[in-house]
């Protein structure tokens, strides 16, 4: 694979994986559609479009989800809808990225590995920075949404975790995805009695679904092994950034001061611990 597609398909993965939250608050805040019924309706966009990817382009590879693994993912995604309920998009994602990278720097000191130099530098900025923006105050994110997003940030980190090495990742996730959706189908019946649909609420669902994550995902599981390991990991680092400015220029989002010097201090330290750590 050359640098220019590289380059060009990480793009479009991390635009791919920033507009999964473009698509959730646009259609939790601009739609009548409830945060269930977009949940089950992207898990079963996002299957059936892996399933495909998954058949039809490498059906010659080997592998398959797990029902614990599933249950992480379906974790992470429920969370994560009933967060951006009123959560900005800038704000979720930024809480969503330093919970998962807390998760696994965490698993990893809990597995013998130690911070050295630089790299206790920034895990410190960035524990420094995702304080104060929780700090009290008219720019506080809300508290449920915030404790909703954390949550839904440990469950993908642990879903991470349980991914790693355990055969062709697209397969893997179609079939995560594909268990994950009857997990979501019961949560959509028992909260029946409050469920809203209309067309626009169901189309950014589907994106987000289909888009986003199948296709999202299996791009970047096709690049992911030209990328060296610290690239992959710092590279996402930008995920926050550009829904930043996707919230700004979709839905017309503010960007505070401290958001922006709470981003730096986080993502910032965060970068310091992955690229220090190689």
């Amino acid at each position: 694979m050359t640098r220019p597609k590289i380059f060009i398909l990480t793009v479009i993965t991390m635009m791919a994986f920033a507009g999964n939250t473009l698509f959730c608050r646009m259609a939790l805040k601009l739609t009548a559609i409830d945060a269930a019924s977009f949940t089950t309706i992207r898990l079963i966009s996002g299957a059936a479009t892996l399933w495909l990817i998954a058949n039809l382009f490498r059906g010659h590879k080997s592998g398959k989800g797990s029902w614990r693994s599933a249950a992480a993912l379906f974790a992470y995604a429920i969370l994560y809808s009933y967060a951006y309920v009123t959560l900005p998009a800038a704000m979720g994602a930024l809480l969503l990225f330093g919970a998962v990278q807390a998760t696994m720097i965490g698993y990893g000191i809990s597995k013998g590995e130690r911070l050295h130099g630089w790299q206790i530098v920034g895990l410190v900025l960035a524990l420094a920075g995702l304080t104060g923006l929780l700090l009290p105050g008219l720019t506080a994110p809300p508290l449920i949404g915030t404790v909703l997003m954390l949550a839904s940030g440990v469950a993908w980190g642990i879903y991470s975790l349980r991914g790693k090495g355990a055969g062709d990742a697209t397969r893997i996730t179609a079939g995560n995805f594909l268990r994950a959706v009857p997990m979501a189908a019961a949560v959509s019946l028992v909260t029946l009695d409050g469920a809203t649909l209309d067309s626009a609420g169901i189309a950014y669902a589907v994106a987000s679904g289909a888009l986003a994550s199948g296709i999202g995902y299996a791009i970047w599981y096709s690049v992911l092994p030209a990328l060296k390991a610290a690239s992959a990991s710092t590279v996402q680092l930008s995920v926050p950034v550009i829904t930043a400015l996707g919230g700004v220029l979709f839905l017309g989002e503010a960007v505070t001061l401290r958001l922006v010097l709470a981003s730096g201090a986080i993502l910032g330290g965060i970068a310091l611990v992955i690229v220090k750590g190689r």
